[in-house]
């Protein structure tokens, strides 16, 4: 098996450094569609046309309810930004209410490929939002972008090539993120300061890291009310590309899930299978900051992307640690026996658990303020399951099941 997974990760890095040549022919509906968008009426449906389209600018819809925007497959009608010259997203929609985005592809925007703003009923099926070349920093943030959302539906697309999350849900209220492809992005799947979301039935695979839920200071609302469950999470052992000083730059590679700072979170019933270094990791804050001190934040940032606040204290609001989080009844595999070793929580995992990677680590940082982080896990099987205590040095770094054996909590609806 060992062996297998070499041999996969040597032929990844030779299809991304021998990428065939665009052979498709180009067109321009630039001006007609970007006129469409402006013109169409409540309650229309725009068909876009088979063909490969190629874009100079972003296009953009405003204020728009009950719209229809529909391909004639992910693989027949694809929305190019290769050249895009102006504009930060390929396509921007924003301020709508019953907005229906399906079947088109959209590709390697100068920023985020398809973001929506401040809609209410969103519905993304059957969108395939990539960078065509593969991973790179260069490439935008992120492939799929519903922010500041209500009663998002996100089924059955593809996202690749992201140096953030592929599929991204900021700040947002109910939300569904089920049967997509998430490959060769930083994160393949994160849900950020959201609420009552549901993730399941995806597949996260070659990400640097498969499936997040973070919960990040200073911005609009705090999520909670999460569940995560039956999907496949694997191989997310691609190096971390993001730009340096990113939230999601922390991501050691060969992370299957990673769960930051939030609460009321339920993870079960999810095939966890070859992410090298972890494969779930239950973070604070606190942990974060400290691994990134000394780090210098880039200078300019194309999108929403989010970088290390090391003043996340002054936001009073903020909770930096997790808890109320229940894991149960997933399945857990791993064939390699070494961390990521060029990142310090691989190098840690190395030399505390040698040869044998923890299956769920937990940072063991707990909020001075509550009696019981309710962190409880309860799964069967030979696995291995890590406390760091991380808030002293890793000193009393413990192992096992037992630790973490309670009663479960309770997710909100």
């Amino acid at each position: 098996m060992k062996y297998i997974s070499l041999l996969n990760t040597l032929l990844l890095l030779i299809s991304c450094s021998t990428q065939k040549k665009d052979t498709r022919v180009w067109q321009s509906i630039e001006q007609r569609l970007q006129t469409q968008l402006i013109t169409i009426n409540n309650g229309d449906t725009l068909d876009l046309p088979e063909g490969n389209f190629m874009f100079t600018k972003g296009l953009a819809m405003e204020g728009k309810s009950n719209v229809v925007i529909r391909g004639k497959g992910n693989d027949k009608t694809v929305l190019s930004f290769k050249n895009q010259t102006e504009g930060a997203q390929g396509l921007l929609i924003s301020n709508g209410k019953n907005i229906v985005l399906q079947d088109f592809s959209i590709e390697d925007a100068k920023g985020d490929n398809l973001k929506v703003s401040e809609v209410v009923g969103l519905t993304l099926s059957r969108i395939r939002s990539v960078w065509a070349d593969g991973p790179k920093t260069e490439n935008g943030a992120y492939a799929l972008y519903p922010v500041l959302c209500k009663q998002v539906l996100i089924e059955n697309c593809i996202a690749m090539g992201s140096s953030d999350a592929g599929i991204y849900v900021g700040q947002s209220d109910s939300v569904i993120i089920r049967n997509n492809k998430a490959y060769w992005n930083v994160a393949g799947i994160e849900s950020e300061n959201s609420r009552w979301v549901e993730i399941y039935e995806n597949e996260a695979y070659e990400n640097t890291g498969g499936i997040l839920v973070f919960d990040l200071p200073g911005l609009t609302q705090y999520g909670h009310s999460t569940k995560v469950y039956n999907n496949k999470v694997y191989d997310n052992n691609h190096e971390n590309f993001a730009a340096k000083g990113n939230i999601v730059a922390s991501i050691p590679p060969g992370t299957g899930f990673m769960i930051l700072a939030t609460h009321q979170l339920e993870l079960t019933n999810n095939e966890i299978r070859d992410n090298k270094t972890v494969g779930i990791g239950v973070i604070s804050y606190d942990l974060v900051s400290a691994l990134n001190e000394g780090e210098e934040e880039q200078e300019s940032s194309i999108g929403g992307v989010q970088t290390v606040n090391n003043n996340y204290s002054l936001d009073s609001l903020y909770n930096p640690y997790p808890y109320q989080i229940y894991i149960h009844n997933n399945t857990y595999s791993n064939s390699h026996w070494f961390p990521a070793l060029g990142h310090d929580i691989g190098k840690l995992f190395f030399m505390k658990s040698f040869m044998n990677p923890p299956d769920i680590a937990y940072d063991g940082i707990v909020d001075p303020k509550r009696s019981n982080a309710e962190f409880c896990v309860q799964e069967t099987g030979d696995l291995t399951v890590m406390n760091l205590d991380a808030a002293n040095n890793f000193e009393k770094l413990t192992k096992g099941l037992k630790q973490f054996e309670c009663a479960g909590v309770t997710v909100g609806k």
